[in-house]
């Protein structure tokens, strides 16, 4: 939603002052010079990035519109659901949550926390390391190893599609120069024509260097800044699964391994210990 706000507060003060100014917005509209600005810039995005690389933007992209999902409310559900694993651990064993980590969509701790469940990138990586807890012979140093090196795997892989668009919006005012050039030309073949239709000319050629800047800096250029701050979120909570069980391997009990988790979030997101301390409460009673 922020993003219609920006791209419309952008449009209307940028028209708005150019009309103060005593502008009008008949010759602003030049679909030709749209047409070879976006045009350009999608076929050049096409030939720069690899199939993988065209569909994760595409899928990527929505999520623009979208708030945040990485919310306190979820991060107290990944908290609590990591103490009730950990706390049947030790009570119970290792062995204990074999059955729910083999079938977390059945599992009547995971099914208590429907947002966690929801995301398959933290889903993944949970399971896949209880799965090597309770399975393997991987000590701390060995399961920390590998997690970072799937967290940064995952971080570069996020990262293509940051940068596919980021370099889309560095080519628009280049692409924007191209259609002005194109115009500047057309408009030398009729040089001989009275200075009010050349003014025209001249001023339709000026549009393309204009919107080029305006769709690079205005429209494409923060959506690839806001795509790397929704990266950082996701990754963020994968460091708050490995914290919590890399404090849990290294012999800390529960309530302690989930306040490791909780220290490592952003201050914009991260509960207190008595809000963590309550839901976990809450969380038992049911």
């Amino acid at each position: 939603m922020l993003v219609i706000v920006g791209w419309v507060g952008v449009t209307v003060m940028v028209l708005g002052g150019y009309m103060l100014a005593g502008g009008k917005l008949g010759p602003l509209w030049q679909p030709a010079e749209l047409v070879i600005i976006g045009g350009a810039a999608f076929f050049a995005f096409l030939v720069a990035n690899s199939s993988k690389v065209i569909k994760a933007t595409f899928a990527t992209l929505p999520s623009c519109f979208k708030g945040s999902k990485y919310t306190k409310a979820m991060y107290l559900e990944l908290l609590s659901l990591l103490y009730d694993l950990l706390a049947k651990v030790r009570k119970e064993g290792l062995m204990s949550i074999e059955s729910d980590v083999e079938t977390p969509d059945q599992s009547p701790i995971f099914t208590k926390y429907p947002m966690i469940l929801e995301d398959h990138h933290a889903m993944d990586f949970l399971i896949d390391y209880l799965r090597l807890m309770v399975g393997g012979n991987l000590n701390a140093f060995e399961i920390e190893n590998l997690m970072d090196n799937e967290i940064e795997t995952h971080h570069h892989e996020g990262e293509a599609p940051i940068g596919a668009v980021s370099r889309v919006g560095d080519g628009l005012p280049a692409f924007g120069i191209v259609a002005a050039v194109m115009g500047v030309v057309k408009t030398m073949s009729s040089v001989g024509a009275p200075p009010e239709v050349l003014g025209a000319k001249i001023g339709a050629a000026l549009v393309g260097t204009f919107l080029g800047i305006l769709l690079a800096y205005g429209f494409v250029g923060p959506l690839s800044s806001l795509l790397e701050q929704k990266l950082s979120e996701q990754t963020k909570m994968l460091q708050c699964i490995k914290v919590t069980l890399l404090a849990s391997l290294n012999g800390y009990p529960p309530q302690v391994a989930v306040e490791f988790g909780r220290k490592v979030l952003y201050s914009t997101e991260r509960p207190s210990f008595s809000e963590l301390e309550e839901e976990v409460k809450q969380r038992k009673g049911k």
